[in-house]
């Protein structure tokens, strides 16, 4: 006869306490919900980061009494505090639709689209899509098979040009030629193809915006969304021209200088592109079988590895077009190969004074001060 298996009266106590814990987040995600009510009908931001902080305060106190590290604990409260904005958020819907806006997308069928259609409906825009994908598709309220199947631009807040970059160019001209009375805002990742139409349509009275979203279409709406915004005027006016549009708890607006756009790409995408593109490559030509290096793989392998695959996963063209489309590419080309050239000197003549002063100077180039 055998013995009783004595984790079994272990894993039933633990599935009560998950039980009473669900309870409890429940009770707790419905009050988040009151706040939320409360925040939109007064007209409140639903991040207070003050409040956070002293949330998190309190969870890393308790870690040692819970036996884990203050980290795990505030890592525990942080997944609680972003379920609290996102309910918030959501009951604050039908609040902020009583002061959202129209808003066109063209190229609302692709990834970057889709996104934005999600997002500028929670924050209470009505959304009307155009794009030769929907042509196939029963007719429907709002949804155009193209921008020239759309009567009145006149009818919108902004339109939104989310289109591939090879086409921005071409379809910001279409639109700023039909002179609509709200924004125009594009989001290419590369601004310099796209001054000459800009500057135009500024001149005919246009109101274009270049903006950038530094993340790609699979992005939580519940997480940091960084914005760059490249500034062709007075940077002060343009972000209030996009406070509305955008407006959400987690969105963080950068502006910068329309010509230094590209310079700072060219580090921030070129090079961090280029860096897992390469690796990839590279050990594409080693000759070592993915299964023997991923059984013996370091920490810093793994996770340069899991890097570099979300970049290899991604749309070639459109990587490749940052690439090529960049005017500042060949400065970072040339000053990775400098950096390779450097480390291999280096390494070579086994100086170790000059190798840690490199190795410095490289953790300050990546080091923000506090």
């Amino acid at each position: 006869m055998s013995s009783p298996d004595p984790l079994s009266p272990l894993r039933d106590s633990i599935a009560e306490v998950d039980r009473a814990l669900l309870e409890l987040l429940r009770r707790r995600m419905d009050l988040a919900a009151e706040v939320g009510r409360v925040k939109a009908a007064s007209n409140l931001p639903v991040v207070v980061q003050d409040v956070e902080d002293r949330v998190l305060g309190r969870a890393r106190q308790h870690a040692e009494a819970c036996g884990v590290s203050e980290d795990v604990m505030a890592e525990m409260f942080q997944a609680i505090i972003r379920g609290s904005v996102e309910r918030q958020y959501r009951v604050g819907i039908s609040r902020r639709e009583q002061r959202g806006e129209r808003v066109l997308i063209v190229g609302g069928a692709g990834g970057m689209g889709s996104w934005f259609r999600g997002f500028l409906e929670l924050a209470g825009h009505a959304v009307d899509l155009a794009d030769p994908a929907l042509g196939n598709l029963p007719h429907a309220e709002g949804r155009f098979a193209g921008l020239q199947k759309v009567a009145d631009l006149d009818a919108y807040a902004a339109v939104l040009v989310s289109v591939p970059l090879g086409r921005t160019a071409q379809v910001l001209e279409e639109v700023a030629a039909r002179r609509p009375r709200g924004l125009v805002v594009e989001i290419a990742s590369i601004k310099n193809p796209l001054s000459a139409v800009l500057a135009r349509a500024r001149e005919q009275g246009v109101r274009t915006l270049a903006l950038h979203p530094m993340f790609g279409p699979g992005k939580s709406f519940y997480e940091p969304l960084t914005f760059v915004l490249a500034t062709q005027g007075d940077p002060a006016a343009e972000k209030r021209e996009l406070a509305l549009l955008l407006a959400h708890p987690y969105t963080k607006l950068v502006a910068v200088p329309f010509p230094h756009h590209d310079r700072l790409m060219g580090w921030l995408l070129g090079l961090a592109h280029l860096s897992n593109i390469l690796f990839g490559a590279t050990i594409a030509q080693s000759g070592v079988e993915p299964e023997e290096l991923h059984a013996c793989a370091s920490t810093t392998f793994n996770r340069q590895a899991a890097t570099a695959l979300s970049v290899l996963a991604e749309d070639p063209d459109l990587y490749l077009d940052i690439q090529n489309l960049n005017p500042h590419r060949r400065e970072v080309y040339a000053a990775t190969r400098e950096a390779l050239g450097q480390i291999e000197r280096l390494v070579e003549a086994r100086d170790r004074e000059g190798f840690q002063e490199l190795m410095n100077a490289a953790r300050r180039a990546l080091t923000r001060e506090p």
